[in-house]
């Protein structure tokens, strides 16, 4: 995974030591922007081409400077730049346009066809719900901060009609603890602080919230993965009936805290709270989270470690709890530095996935695996958010941050993050312009050759089919917002126009491949084929987490990284300070 090698792929950089030079050089060479990079003062006529050209085109210059070099992009902006250098956050007006009417060719659809069920489908131009009870409106209320951040005054009103008159919780079904809770919970709790307060959304959080609270009514305090809304009940995970994911229970807590501030109840804090501190205290040796734990006595169960699926917001809500409550709570900041401390020692290398083992005599031993979800991408701009709050020293930094502005934590993982993000970037890199679900990256042992047809360093397993068979899972696109997640904190952490752009050929990748005609978006099932086949489903997610970060992303006063954190289903959620009476 890492950076430092993966934005190597397909080129021959140098050696970053730089050229050797002889010893009895003369005269000693002249120093450009004190990057070891010399020259004579002979060469008079080829500085001026280059002094020409690099009027023509910068960014080339900076791009070999920096890959040369190696500094961060903070280094960079540093010599480059200087520090006074006012950032552009300017809103693209033509580019945020676009992004607006995708978003209306989106909810048109599913507004005309299936308003009020949970899922859509675009090519069948049909809505489904998650129950057979009925659904309660995932993507109408996971859609409702974007409309409103959007300016979209008619959609608006029509979704709070239905909210208002139509949406039920009344269903005797299970729904997932987690995803109703980051969507639904998160949605309405969202909408009410961005609608100026509308009672009508806290309501109807409260009521939900008041019939998810029993899934914690464990001997551990661990909460259950469903939950039947209309019994007010816990229920196990058939396939999992022992396990809970450490994703699912640590990615609550956003929600229920802001809810007690809101409603002045504590059960939901208290709730959340009880979850995190039985986490930290059975942490395993290396300090990482397994992707399960029993819910019974509350322990990590021997399973994988990793930054993706079924443990990736355990550690972006590690941080974001920290910095909801205005930066007050050094619990959550001492978490998330020893887990970041944690997986730099364990899993910041190109092979990003640690799996348990047992030898021949019984003992446990981790082993790292090449293999990276496209989920991890948000822990890219999930880093850079940490550098510069809790890795900080001064607060607030500059844009970008100076290096003395960041502790040594932060300065790594500041650097982690950038490489992090051009790694995510590297696997949009297919025929598409659109990042596979799961990408493998090539080690020895797996007889890819540099002269093989597969790129240098990553490569999706499975991909290359015969004619007639279904391409794998790992292939596929489903809309995944992660990476657009990560640029958008990125641009407004740097304010480096680069991140922008990257952001705005995901979005053109998408209206490409993904977007159908008749009305909504769709996955593809494999990121190399041209043209694409279409799968019919279109996440609810794609409605808030791509489309919200990416019409936002030019305008810092949408969204100020200082009076909000983004739960992880890309709802915006106030900062606040702990009222006295939640204190615990």
């Amino acid at each position: 995974m890492s950076g430092s090698k993966l934005r190597q792929r397909r080129k021959n950089l140098k050696d970053p030591k730089g050229p050797q030079y002889k010893e009895e050089e003369e005269t000693p060479p002249e120093f450009d922007f004190d990057l070891g990079i010399y020259f004579k003062w002979p060469a008079l006529p080829v500085l001026l081409a280059l002094g020409v050209a690099y009027y023509l085109n910068p960014k080339i210059f900076h791009d070999a400077i920096q890959s040369y070099t190696g500094l961060s992009d903070v280094e960079m902006s540093r010599v480059l730049a200087g520090p006074e250098v006012p950032v552009d956050f300017s809103a693209d007006l033509m580019k945020r346009d676009a992004i607006v009417r995708a978003f209306q060719h989106a909810w048109s659809a599913y507004e005309r066809d299936a308003m009020g069920d949970d899922e859509y489908h675009p090519l069948t131009g049909e809505g489904t719900n998650l129950t057979a009870a009925g659904g309660i409106g995932y993507t109408v209320v996971d859609s409702i901060d974007t409309m409103l951040l959007m300016g979209l005054d008619q959609e608006y009103l029509r979704a709070r009609e239905w909210v208002a008159t139509k949406m039920s919780f009344e269903r005797n079904a299970t729904f997932n603890t987690f995803e109703t809770t980051i969507r639904v919970l998160g949605g309405l709790l969202s909408a009410y602080h961005l609608s100026g307060n509308d009672s009508l959304y806290l309501e109807k959080a409260t009521e939900l919230a008041d019939r998810i609270v029993p899934v914690f009514k464990t001997p551990s305090g661990l909460p259950l993965t469903n939950v039947n809304l209309a019994l007010r009940e816990g229920a196990v995970d058939p396939g999992w009936p022992d396990f809970v994911s450490s994703a699912e229970v640590a990615t609550l807590q956003l929600e229920l805290r802001y809810l007690s501030v809101l409603t002045g109840n504590s059960i939901y804090w208290e709730k959340g709270e009880t979850v995190m501190r039985n986490l930290k205290s059975v942490l395993m040796p290396h300090g990482l989270a397994s992707i399960f734990l029993n819910w019974q006595t509350g322990e990590f169960v021997l399973s994988a470690v990793r930054l993706g699926s079924r443990a990736d917001s355990y550690y972006e809500y590690l941080l974001k709890q920290y910095l909801q409550t205005n930066s007050t709570e050094v619990f959550y900041r001492d978490m998330y530095t020893n887990a970041m401390d944690a997986v730099h020692k364990h899993l910041i290398k190109k092979e990003c996935e640690l799996k348990y083992e047992r030898d021949q005599h019984g003992k446990t031993t981790w082993r790292l695996t090449p293999k990276q979800d496209h989920l991890v991408c948000f822990f890219g701009g999930s880093l850079l958010l940490g550098a510069t709050t809790a890795g900080a020293l001064v607060h607030p930094v500059s844009i970008p941050p100076k290096p003395e502005e960041l502790s040594e934590a932060g300065q790594r993982d500041w650097k982690t993050g950038i490489n992090l993000i051009k790694t995510c970037m590297d696997t949009h890199n297919t025929a598409t312009g659109l990042a596979p679900e799961i990408v493998h990256f090539r080690i020895a042992s797996d007889g890819m050759g540099h002269d093989s047809m597969f790129p240098d360093d990553w490569y999706i397993k499975g991909a290359h089919i015969r004619p007639g068979e279904l391409p794998p899972y790992d292939s596929r696109y489903m809309l995944r917002p992660e990476t657009i997640e990560s640029l958008f904190l990125a641009f407004r952490l740097t304010g480096n126009e680069k991140y922008r752009n990257w952001a705005w050929q995901i979005f053109q990748a998408i209206e490409q491949h993904c977007r159908v005609e008749s009305g909504g978006y769709a996955t593809i099932i494999n990121v190399d084929e041209v043209p694409s086949r279409k799968e019919d489903k279109m996440e609810t997610f794609m409605l808030v987490r791509l489309f919200l970060p990416t019409a936002s992303s030019p305008d810092a006063s949408v969204l100020p990284l200082d009076k909000y954190v983004l739960n992880t289903e890309a709802h915006p959620l106030p900062i606040f300070d702990i009222p006295e009476d939640l204190m615990l």
